[in-house]
């Protein structure tokens, strides 16, 4: 049967014949015998030292340093081509709001204007295409993505990422 024993913020697992020994220590009955806890305290003990006196002092060297790159995407939206140009400008507007949420940088808006479908989708032949540029973090056209898919008078969008150019 073991114990659980506190020493200097550690606990140690000791047998019966060891917390006895330590509690006679504490009462001094037994001031003879010392207890030495090994090689494991030891390495502990060290690690503790290590991590949180010395920590300080080493810098950044020692700690992972994470450097985000921001990436460049193109967000392509086809709108409805049946509702009126406020409502599509809300649609374009509220896209935008998503890239700036999740840490986007908008650089560019190109609005392609009114084209003929290849196909037909949901009985229209025609769309308003948009094409939204910018730099974000690798997550972000997931969580952009995400959103779209449930928007309103969305019919069709692809976001990908562009090369560097």
């Amino acid at each position: 049967v073991h114990t659980g024993v506190q020493r200097n913020g550690f606990e140690m697992k000791l047998s019966k014949t060891r917390t006895r020994r330590i509690q006679q220590n504490r009462n001094g009955t037994s001031p003879k015998k010392s207890l030495q806890f090994g090689k494991n305290y030891d390495i502990l003990l060290l690690r503790e030292t290590l991590n949180y006196s010395l920590l300080p002092f080493l810098g950044a060297r020692d700690q992972k340093e994470v450097q985000t790159t921001m990436n460049q995407y193109e967000l392509a939206l086809v709108v409805s081509a049946k509702i009126e140009d406020e409502a599509r400008a809300a649609v374009v507007e509220q896209a935008k709001e998503l890239v700036t949420r999740f840490g986007g940088n908008i650089t560019n808006v190109e609005d392609a204007g009114r084209k003929r479908l290849a196909y037909e989708i949901q009985k229209m032949k025609e769309g308003h295409y948009y094409f939204i540029q910018f730099d974000a973090d690798a997550t972000t056209p997931n969580e952009i993505e995400q959103r779209v898919r449930i928007m309103d008078n969305v019919i069709r969008f692809l976001c990908i990422r562009r090369d560097a150019e």
